[in-house]
């Protein structure tokens, strides 16, 4: 790699006299602007100070690496100085530090990937060497210092190689900047694991994105992992299953080969667990090896659900607890009344069910695909589908859309020169917004409209015509289909219709039906512990709290997971379910669910239609749940041979 192409001797000064920080730093800048690297030079030194506040960019051995990342940055390029007199107090992970070395790195904000970026990144990775180092802190003129950047000696064979230990280390290194201290922090840790005979592989999470990302075979072999950061590793589930040593990105700089040791005493002290399923197809499959688009889509859906999961929790449980207040101390009147206190925690369990949880699913899943350009279309298609009543698997038609919609257009359309911020501030979303937004809104939405007048349409034709077992095994069905999408609220409009009409059997099937979905996952996660991860058993324990309150959509995470068996093993028990409610005449004529309905129950004595609801929730449940499970081992085992 040249690194000559990154700068030039315009911007280079050898043995200059500076008294401060400030002072080289405003010399480098002003060299950088006058090179023309620049659009604004106020704007970029205040990049650059903005940088000085999150951690040292002094390191060690005399050098010190100040960089910014900036819209006011024309092309990725670097300033170098030696300095005549060190500086002491250039804040540094050594505190003994003695800057005499300074390089000043330009970045342009979007230009993560770009092949300039590459060079910075491999200029950094050099300076570890400290022959390197010297050569370029003592170069005696601009000329001889710029021919140096691409001097690299030879390595020399050592035929005394230590012995190797039997231990295999990852590592994750990043920092807020992603340049410098990414870099280094990882040569640093693959040199100190050369000295201990022990394999270390780095993943560095930097500007460039994750670079040499950790294989399935990595992460299956790997005894311990180091987190080196200062930001939050991505996708650190992945690692789950490994002895851990976190530190700062900065630590490995002092003390490299001390944290290896840590790490490898980890590994010896603490057995490692087993890779998960849920893991295995984050992480790439083998080095080199292009991901299908049928993982890529299982990422991106493990991604969005991962991100919507507290806010299911957080809105479901907000709205139990209106629930709960309101049927056990009679509140409805409260619960109804715009402004109320009930009403309003009412709204806020609500609000984040109904109006959040599908656009963050959507959003994420496109921010998995596409990364932060996807996110504001990502968003839009979210509430483009709640505009639209398409539920969560609108929500997911949506993320998808948004997120290879915005990866294409990443792709043809490139932030680079005079139009870098405009790309990518204005382009990205703009664009990204009406194309997604207009086909989620007029082209999927449509459809959706006649899909659910159609349904409620069919119930209408069905009622006093079908036999009852049939129109509550239909109900059911649909009431579990898509856990609050066009389909369960076809059901629901027709439930309310019959019972404005005096027919008050479908809701009764209906408010039956709403705990199923919540139960049969809470029992499928207990009972099959085994075939869950242990974010969905913790998502499992939940769950039939909310069920209780008539709430559904604590079962979405595992459909949105695994629709295909997910969905079918909830209808299944819930078509059984809406048949035994209609069947035997139970009624409910008061709007709601939950099983406080229990004390509102008609068509048979108390006791008997109390008996009858909640018996055939549980039985649908039971049944549902066995599917579940079932289905899960099936494909458990089918991954596992896979993966064998």
């Amino acid at each position: 790699m040249e690194l000559k192409k990154s700068t030039s001797c315009n911007l280079i000064s050898v043995n200059s006299d500076f008294k401060s920080k400030s002072e080289v730093i405003q010399a480098l800048v002003k060299k950088l602007s006058n090179a023309g690297k620049l659009y604004s030079e106020e704007e970029f030194i205040q990049a650059v100070y903005d940088r000085e506040k999150l951690s040292p960019t002094g390191f060690e051995g005399g050098i010190a690496i100040p960089h910014g990342k900036s819209i006011a940055v024309k092309e990725a390029s670097f300033a170098v100085a030696t300095l005549k007199n060190p500086i002491e107090d250039w804040e540094s992970v050594d505190p003994n530090n003695q800057v005499q070395l300074v390089l000043l790195l330009a970045i342009p904000d979007k230009e993560a990937g770009d092949t300039h970026l590459n060079l910075l990144s491999e200029l950094v990775t050099r300076l570890t060497n400290r022959q390197y180092k010297d050569r370029l802190m003592y170069s005696k003129d601009k000329i001889e210092l710029f021919n140096n950047l691409d001097y690299v000696e030879e390595a020399t064979s050592n035929t005394t190689d230590k012995k190797k230990a039997d231990k295999t280390l990852l590592a994750v290194t990043a920092c807020p900047a992603g340049i410098a201290h990414t870099y280094m922090a990882a040569e640093k840790l693959v040199k100190a694991g050369k000295e201990l005979g022990v394999d270390i592989y780095v993943e560095k999470q930097g500007a460039n994105g994750i670079e040499d990302r950790h294989t399935t075979k990595r992460l299956k072999q790997a005894d311990a992992v180091i987190f080196a950061n200062d930001v939050a590793i991505k996708d650190e589930e992945r690692f789950s299953h490994l002895p851990k040593v976190k530190t700062s990105v900065a630590a490995p700089l002092k003390n490299a080969k001390e944290i290896v040791e840590q790490a490898i005493e980890k590994s010896n002290s603490q057995p490692k667990g087993e890779l998960e399923q849920s893991n295995h197809d984050k992480s790439s499959q083998e080095d080199g090896e292009k991901v299908s688009i049928g993982i890529e889509i299982k990422n991106s859906l493990l991604t969005g659900i991962s991100y919507m999961i507290p806010i299911i929790i957080a809105g479901g449980m907000t709205l139990a607890a209106a629930v709960f207040i309101t049927q056990i101390f009679g509140l409805q009147e409260i619960y109804n009344t715009e402004g109320s206190w009930l009403w309003l925690l009412r709204q806020l369990g609500g609000g984040l069910l109904g109006t959040l949880m599908v656009p963050i699913l959507a959003a994420y899943m496109a921010y998995s695909i596409a990364d932060k350009p996807a996110l504001g279309p990502g968003f839009a298609a979210g509430l483009a589908a709640n505009l639209i009543g398409s539920g969560f698997i609108g929500g997911m038609i949506g993320g998808l859309l948004a997120g290879f919609f915005l990866r294409w257009l990443k792709n043809t359309v490139k932030p680079k020169g005079i139009f870098a911020g405009f790309v990518s501030f204005w382009i990205y979303p703009v664009i990204g917004t009406l194309v997604v937004g207009f086909i989620m809104l007029f082209v999927v939405g449509e459809p959706l409209a006649w899909v659910n007048e159609s349904l409620t349409n069919w119930l209408n034709s069905l009622s006093g015509s079908t036999n009852a077992i049939v129109l509550g095994a239909i109900i059911g069905g649909m009431v579990s289909f898509d856990l609050g999408g066009p389909v369960n609220k076809a059901a629901y409009a027709f439930c309310l219709g019959a019972m404005a009409n005096g027919n008050l059997i479908p809701y009764a099937v209906f408010a039956s039906v709403k705990m199923v979905s919540a139960f049969s996952v809470t029992g499928a996660t207990i009972f099959g512990k085994k075939y869950y991860n242990k974010q969905e058993q913790e998502i499992g324990k939940q769950t039939w709290i909310l069920g209780l309150a008539g709430i559904t959509e604590g079962a979405i995470p595992f459909a949105v997971n695994d629709p295909f068996r997910v969905i079918p093993s909830l209808i299944a028990g819930s078509a059984i379910t809406g048949a035994i409610v209609a069947f035997l005449g139970v009624e409910l004529g008061v709007p709601g669910a939950g099983i406080f309905s229990l004390a509102l129950l008609g068509g048979q004595p108390i006791l008997l239609a109390g008996a009858i609801w909640l018996g055939a929730a549980l039985f649908g449940s039971l049944i549902s749940m066995y599917l579940l499970i079932i289905s899960r081992k099936r494909r458990f085992k089918k991954q596992r041979l896979k993966s064998a």
